[in-house]
């Protein structure tokens, strides 16, 4: 009588694939445990020019408005002097462009450019720079 033979494979990960896949779940766990923060931030900062906009008023008073939710929502990357609010068909817009540098290891950092504005058709102002000294 013959024994009819099996063939069994067996499936897998190996030691090495473990730790090969846990150290690339590690990497993006940092890149990710960094790189939120600065997200929310700016998640904040949309929220803070709409709050300004809605209290209306002169610049500086839209200016204060923003320092006032900014304050509250522990925004430091952006102050109510670095907006640029412009005034267009009886409306005013507000908007916002800052570039937030976050340490990866050593001296290797990302940088990462952050614009938002009220209008609605979505263009961001470009900030005027003061006239050059000489």
């Amino acid at each position: 009588m013959r024994q009819k033979q099996v063939n069994t494979f067996q499936t897998g990960i190996s030691l090495t694939g473990l730790i090969l896949i846990l150290a690339v779940l590690g990497v993006i766990a940092v890149f990710a445990l960094k790189l939120l923060p600065t997200y929310f931030e700016y998640g904040a900062v949309k929220d803070a020019i709409v709050r300004a906009k809605e209290a209306g008023g002169t610049p500086r008073e839209i200016q204060v408005a923003f320092d006032k939710n900014a304050d509250m929502n522990n925004v430091t990357a952006i102050s109510g002097r670095d907006l640029t609010i412009t005034r267009e068909d009886g409306g005013v817009e507000v908007s916002f462009a800052y570039e937030k540098r976050v340490p990866l290891m050593g001296n290797v950092s990302l940088v990462i450019d952050y614009a938002g504005t009220t209008d609605p058709s979505g263009v961001v102002a470009a900030k005027e720079d003061p006239a050059p000294a000489k």
